[in-house]
């Protein structure tokens, strides 16, 4: 029985090839690689040449550039969240589910929670740093005999998840921007815009289009770009804060009301469950934690980098959410009326009763559209790199179309656009249903925090052995962390699939619940229809691992006597 003992070896050789990362006695694979603009020169065995011989140890080649430096990836992490964008598209959620005590302590509690799921994530990247992501991570981590179905399901719950959070991100700017719109009055509460079913499309297809073509176009000023978003973001939050908050037209509520008012009167739901509920509000706005290993392939030191970019901006995330979210509540109107909207967008409205003024009120509002647009090129950015690395293994029908890399851009061209005509495909429910984004935020959500479980659960069912070589290893809190990601993912899972409120009509069902099914039974059909015969996962080139494995062993023990 030897070859469970090789892939054991294999796999402990894969764990530790990490890092030839770090060994600066390495060839260069890459030495004659342009190098994109900001990007630091670090010498023909710098970083990011040992980045790109870990890439190869790993069965891949290095097809795109390794621009991004630890701040940089960072930013683009914090752009993808675009936190307080992201929190003021969902704020119905849990002004529905509990009102104040939903918006902040929910916010709180599900930020620690995706700090634990982010640190999870960062240990098991730093072992295995790929744009593959999770999906990669689960086929290394498993056993044989499940590693196939494991990273199926894993890859397709990530490009679905991906796919739909961006859909959801432009879709939510679209109907966010008809609702700033609205803050110009004919007469009171009847805005100038009637935002018909085909006006709403129409926008979503511009902001889609706009998206795509800056992410294509303009990939090597990105990096500057998710820069200008993070002072762009906390200017506009000083703003928001201090206008809403000294203004107060119509007053302030007292702390008591701010921290500790819970009505779950407008769900239906029991007082608990009306609160869980109500949580879709930060799991949404924090869903794009793992997008970011996406981005593996063309960060300088990503072993190191990636893990420490996800963690400290769940932090910054976390600060600046509260920041934005607390002065709202303390001048909040109504929580009934704000339930009671049509457009199901109460920030704006928020912000005209503090501040009295239509023009002030779009002034504030700028922005967040302007952060939005941010955030819908991030996401289309990140999801067109994890749809490239499964088409790249042939996980998707077409993958000799989509796993190209277009070599003047230096981007997946084909993946991108397909995922675009996939996004505006996927747009035209909203004809059907005024529910749509619920159901694109729903799924995305659901299905991002699947294939975040998917490797972290294997990790803990193995005892953790693979990612105690890591750079980015927890020990003891590891276990805590994983525990904890894993029972989020339990309820989660069921619960976002649930209605906001009930009882229940079908305007306004939750649809999630039903793409979510349908996902799952069509990735499973077409596995055993096709992936069982012709899916063979990431490429494993033993040989490869060894060999780096040798050389990170023989560059340490060189750094040691030196």
């Amino acid at each position: 029985m030897a070859t469970p003992v090789l892939c054991h070896d294999v796999h402990d050789a894969q764990s530790d090839a990490f890092a030839a990362e770090n060994d600066l006695h390495r060839r260069s694979l890459a030495k004659d690689r342009k190098i994109s603009l900001g990007a630091k020169s670090l010498g023909e065995d710098g970083g990011r040449n040992s980045a790109d011989d870990l890439l190869e140890a790993m069965g891949y080649k290095a097809e795109l550039l390794r621009s991004r430096s630890t701040l940089q990836v960072a930013f683009m992490s914090f752009v993808l969240a675009s936190i307080p964008y992201g929190l003021a598209t969902t704020l119905y959620y849990p002004l529905v589910g509990g009102g104040p005590v939903d918006i902040i302590w929910g916010w709180v509690a599900v930020s620690l929670i995706i700090l634990c799921v982010a640190a999870s994530l960062g240990e098991i990247t730093s072992v295995y740093p790929t744009s593959g992501g999770v999906y990669y991570q689960t086929f290394m981590l498993a056993a044989p005999s499940y590693r196939l179905i494991m990273s199926w399901i894993c890859g397709w719950a990530f490009v679905v998840g991906n796919i739909t959070i961006t859909l959801a991100v432009n879709f939510g700017t679209t109907l966010f921007f008809a609702a700033c719109i609205n803050v110009f009055e004919t007469e009171p509460e009847v805005g100038i815009f009637e935002a018909k079913p085909y006006q709403i499309y129409l926008i979503f297809f511009a902001i889609t289009l706009l998206c795509n073509a800056v992410a294509a176009l303009g990939n090597k000023w990105l990096p500057y770009l998710d820069t200008f978003a993070i002072f762009w973001t906390f200017a506009g939050l000083i703003c928001i804060v201090v206008c809403v908050l000294a203004i107060a037209k119509n007053g302030r509520h007292d702390a008591a009301y701010v921290f500790g008012e819970f009505d779950p009167s407008n769900s239906g739901w029991v007082p608990g469950w009306s609160f869980c509920v109500g949580l879709l509000h930060a799991a949404y706005a924090t869903s794009s934690t793992g997008m970011i290993i996406s981005m593996c392939e063309e960060v300088q030191q990503p072993a190191t980098q990636v893990p420490k970019a996800m963690v400290a901006t769940i932090v910054l995330n976390t600060i600046a959410g509260l920041i934005f979210l607390i002065p709202l509540v303390f001048v909040m109107p109504n929580q009934a009326d704000l339930v009671a909207l049509v457009s199901a967008q109460p920030t704006p409205v928020i912000i005209k009763s503090a501040i009295g003024s239509s023009g002030g009120t779009i002034a504030l509002l700028l922005p967040l559209l302007v952060l939005a647009l941010f955030c819908g090129i991030g996401c289309t950015t990140a999801s067109s790199r994890c749809t490239w690395a499964f088409a790249r293994d042939g996980a998707i029908p077409g993958s000799k179309w989509w796993k190209q890399v277009n070599p003047k851009l230096d981007v997946p061209l084909n993946a991108m656009m397909m995922i675009m005509v996939v996004e505006l495909v996927l747009g035209l429910i909203y004809f059907g249903s005024s529910a749509a984004f619920n159901a694109f935020s729903g799924v995305g959500v659901i299905c991002l925090t699947l294939s975040y479980a998917c490797p972290i659960l294997i990790n803990l069912i193995t005892g953790r052995k693979q990612v105690t070589a890591g750079n980015f290893f927890l020990g003891k809190l590891g276990w805590f962390c994983n525990i904890v990601a894993v029972s989020w993912s339990a309820l989660a899972l069921p619960l976002f699939c649930m209605p906001t409120a009930i009882p229940v009509v079908p305007e306004y069902m939750n649809y999630a619940s039903v793409v979510f099914f349908a996902f799952f039974v069509v990735a499973t059909a077409w596995y055993f229809v096709w992936g069982k015969k012709n899916y063979q996962g990431p490429p494993t080139h033993e040989d490869a691992v060894l060999e780096a494995r040798r050389a990170s062993v023989i560059s340490q023990e060189g750094k040691r006597h030196y």
